[in-house]
């Protein structure tokens, strides 16, 4: 799930490496190394990834970790901001509490016209951009709902739609789209039953999702996207109260509306962000993943064959860290002076955590640019974020995760894609990086 998370913050070491990039009011480096003088412009971010290289990061990077950790760069509405490419100070920056989530702060750069569109709309921001304590006053009500405990207890459920959705690919026969049929449905049905929201709807929330994940969406197109959602899950709220069931919404509502915790409008906006995180970023993850199994079929043929689900834990992992789909940079603001390896960033600077590129840092991972399911560390990723706004989602990604590909590579132990790699539609224009489809065979 985007930027959400359960988990506490892991404080990490400072890190020994430091930079001599200077503050933006004297100038600072551009990606290449080249001087960025007073006035010119910063280079564009996010990047473009290398042709022919669907599942690396921008090439960039890799001299940016080495050379320059800390570079200046604009976003899409010229707004300026710091890049961090290094895995410490990324750590170091989200463990932070002078790094503010609060989207609403001046100097916060924006992801896209979208995003930028709905901050500056006065509807309430949910809680992933909030700041403790209000963060954690308002993720508390939702915790319980993604806990280990509850992921593990979903064990069979999550089966039971694997189990089908595969039988109706196997009955359907090939060719298939992978997305469509199987990595799609799985967490937006998922999803929808833990909050409560009918399958007779899944329609409209997915559709609406492509346009609030969009980059290149207006904002007046995710603005009136947001409001159907939030228009509809208040409505859905309102139908809990009057009705309620033994789901998320229901619950939340019974204990929360009634205090003051929460209000309409502020649960309607929080149950979008679960609703809409909770299955995008588990269905990229299981279509790319796959596809990048398929590309290495050593791999492949390791995750179909796995013994225990220690082996298949592990290789989500690796392919968390190397798929990375987040791939647009982690947004924070810093509410005071702080130094981090050396270097100094204002008051109301916006820094941009690039955790792509920490998890391709080769100071932490060995061969970073390989996939390996066997590597012992992966679990140290940043796929997740790190700190108090760590995904809230990830214990149930993981579950869905460790169950879809084993299961999926199983039944279809032939898979393979139908089309050329070069006409796949990869989501370069996306938030979340994946596919939009994924033709395959058996």
């Amino acid at each position: 799930m985007t930027d959400t998370a359960l988990s506490d913050s892991t404080h990490s070491t400072d890190s020994t490496d430091s930079t001599d990039s200077t503050d933006s009011t004297h100038g600072a480096h551009g990606p290449h190394g080249s001087r960025v003088t007073e006035g010119a412009p910063h280079p564009s971010y996010p990047f473009s990834r290398a042709a022919g290289c669907p599942f690396d990061p921008p090439p960039e990077f890799a001299g940016l970790r080495e050379r320059e950790p800390f570079s200046r760069v604009q976003v899409f509405d010229g707004t300026p901001a710091w890049l961090v490419t290094r895995y410490q100070d990324q750590r170091a920056i989200l463990a932070d509490d002078r790094f503010s989530a609060d989207a609403l702060r001046p100097g916060f750069p924006p992801q896209s016209p979208g995003l930028e569109a709905r901050r500056k709309s006065g509807k309430p921001l949910s809680f992933i951009a909030m700041d403790d304590p209000d963060h954690n006053r308002v993720r508390r009500m939702f915790t319980a709902y993604f806990s280990v405990r509850r992921a593990r207890a979903l064990v069979p459920r999550l089966s039971e739609i694997i189990d089908g959705l595969l039988d109706g690919m196997e009955a359907a026969g090939p060719p298939a789209d992978l997305v469509s049929s199987f990595a799609l449905p799985l967490p937006s049905l998922v999803i929808a039953e833990i909050l409560g929201v009918p399958r007779s709807d899944h329609h409209l929330f997915q559709s609406r999702t492509k346009v609030l994940v969009s980059r290149s969406a207006s904002g007046e197109k995710s603005l009136a996207a947001t409001n159907e959602l939030t228009d509809y899950l208040g409505g859905l709220v309102d139908e809990k109260v009057k009705n309620p069931q033994d789901d998320l919404i229901s619950n939340v509502a019974a204990a929360h509306l009634p205090t003051g915790e929460t209000t309409r409008e502020r649960l309607a906006q929080d149950a979008m962000l679960l609703l809409v995180a909770g299955h995008e970023t588990t269905t990229n993850m299981i279509a790319l993943g796959t596809l990048a199994l398929m590309r290495n079929p050593d791999q492949l043929a390791a995750v179909r064959d796995a013994e225990g689900p220690a082996q298949i834990a592990g290789a989500v992992e690796e392919l968390l860290r190397y798929l990375t789909i987040v791939h647009t940079g982690r947004r924070r603001v810093a509410i005071e002076d702080v130094e981090i390896s050396g270097h100094t960033i204002r008051a109301g600077e916006g820094v941009i955590l690039a955790n792509d590129s920490a998890n391709r840092d080769a100071t932490l991972f060995d061969d970073p640019d390989d996939l390996d399911i066997t590597r012992p560390n992966a679990r140290r990723h940043l796929a997740f974020g790190q700190g108090t706004h760590q995904c809230l989602g990830q214990n149930l990604a993981r579950q869905e995760l460790q169950l879809a590909y084993p299961a999926l590579l199983r039944r279809f132990p032939a898979l393979r894609p139908a089309i050329e790699e070069r006409d796949i539609p990869y989501k370069h224009d996306a938030v979340v990086y994946g596919v939009h489809e994924l033709p395959v065979a058996w």
